[in-house]
């Protein structure tokens, strides 16, 4: 998950910031998840264990409106329709709510990892 990221770089510059957002806010609205009432993270695969463990920390509302608009969007995909303009999800509800569950338990395993290779030093 964790990636090189320009984001910092990009924030810390706001010249740079101004030029790149209107960029930045078409290529998200062109990827089309936020028509069918998706979030971000609803996007991430759930194939590696990361994320599965992740998933079962997640609150039971949390988890339960992730459901909800997963399968909302699946019966949408299916009726290849999009949902109606004031139902999409707008940048102020597309709030990361799953990517800090990750990265938390990436750096526990990393700690357990380092923990695990300790050799004790015997006097």
């Amino acid at each position: 998950m964790s990636k090189p990221s320009l984001a910092p770089f990009i924030r810390a510059r706001p010249w740079l910031r101004r030029w790149v957002q209107p960029i930045a806010d078409w290529y998200v609205n062109s990827c089309g998840y936020r028509q069918v009432g998706l979030l971000s993270d609803d996007l991430i695969p759930e194939e590696s264990d990361t994320v599965q463990k992740a998933l079962k920390r997640l609150p039971p509302k949390e988890a339960y409106d992730r459901v909800f608009r997963l399968r909302r969007a699946f019966q949408l995909s299916l009726q290849h329709t999009i949902l109606p303009k004031e139902e999409w999800t707008t940048t102020a509800q597309d709030r990361p709510y799953l990517s800090q569950l990750i990265e938390d338990i990436e750096r526990e395993n990393k700690e357990r990892q380092e923990l695990d290779a300790m050799v004790p030093n015997k006097k």
